[in-house]
């Protein structure tokens, strides 16, 4: 096929030695398998920011560090320069939290460098050689639905516990090879400590994926891992391997009653916009 121009670069630096086809078309970027050397693996090309359909970007990079003065003060400012910058952190955010995460036991795919706006990574292929489904094509029984949702909840923790929140986990956010379920697409990850959104962020990916399994083992939907996780890691007692029950009550006696309906509406306003960010990619597939 046609090679894209973005990356062309990396066909002419020999990083690249062919493009084989394209794999998904989505608001944030493009995907193509691709071949180097002897290893097929996958090229996400990420768009332009006037391009790029992500909503609410400015609350996923709160707390985002910039150690370099100049370029803090250029970003503030909005100027050419700065909106460059920002881009540049947007786009190598993911290969950072992909090997931070590996190296905490989560499973996502292996990167192998981000070259001006395209990740190389590896592809993750399911028992046949196949590029492996998203949990949302998956058909699966009860037993399997606990056992990877006992799997996820670990992923979180683990994730949680090196300070990073996914920020727009869902089954269309994970693929399943014949090992169980991993973990993709992590540009908008959250700084946990530093993000001001981080605690409600990390609420909506763990209901999100509770209610995808739910669908398959009912008896998940009445568990609160959400909030069990969370107080543990605001008490500093999270740990990687923690027991986790599912059980969680909250304390309402202090509960103010006007910020919990302002935060139902805004979970509510964000749930309706990612239905139709699903809806608008699955009509473009």
């Amino acid at each position: 096929m046609r090679i894209p121009r973005r990356i062309q670069p990396l066909v002419d630096d020999g990083l690249v030695d062919e493009v084989i086809r394209p794999l998904m078309s989505g608001k944030e970027a493009d995907v193509y398998a691709v071949r180097c050397g002897t290893e097929i693996r996958c090229a996400k090309v990420y768009k332009e920011a006037s391009k790029r359909g992500f909503k609410h970007a400015v609350q996923y990079q709160e707390g985002r560090k910039v150690r370099n003065t100049r370029r803090a003060r250029a970003m503030e400012k909005r100027s050419r320069f700065g909106r460059a910058q920002q881009e540049q952190i947007w786009q190598t955010t993911e290969v950072d939290a992909l090997y931070r995460l590996i190296q905490a036991g989560v499973r996502v795919p292996q990167p192998y460098g981000c070259f001006d706006g395209v990740l190389l990574m590896e592809l993750i292929l399911d028992g046949d050689g196949q590029e492996a489904p998203r949990l949302g094509d998956v058909w699966l029984t009860s037993e399997q639905a606990r056992r990877d949702h006992a799997l996820m909840m670990r992923y979180v923790t683990r994730m949680l516990c090196a300070g990073l929140v996914h920020g727009d986990l869902s089954e269309f956010n994970v693929l399943v090879d014949e090992r169980g379920p991993v973990i993709i697409d992590l540009p908008q990850v959250i700084d946990a400590a530093a993000n001001n959104n981080a605690g409600r962020f990390f609420a909506r990916d763990v209901n999100n994926i509770t209610a995808y399994y739910g669908l398959y083992a009912p008896e998940l939907l009445t568990t609160r891992y959400d909030g069990e996780i969370w107080s543990l890691f605001e008490a500093g007692e999270l740990q990687p391997e923690c027991d986790l029950s599912g059980v969680y009550r909250e304390d309402t006696r202090l509960a103010d009653v006007d910020s919990i309906l302002h935060e139902i509406e805004v979970v509510k306003a964000e749930e309706l916009e990612r239905l139709e960010r699903l809806r608008e990619a699955d009509a473009t597939e």
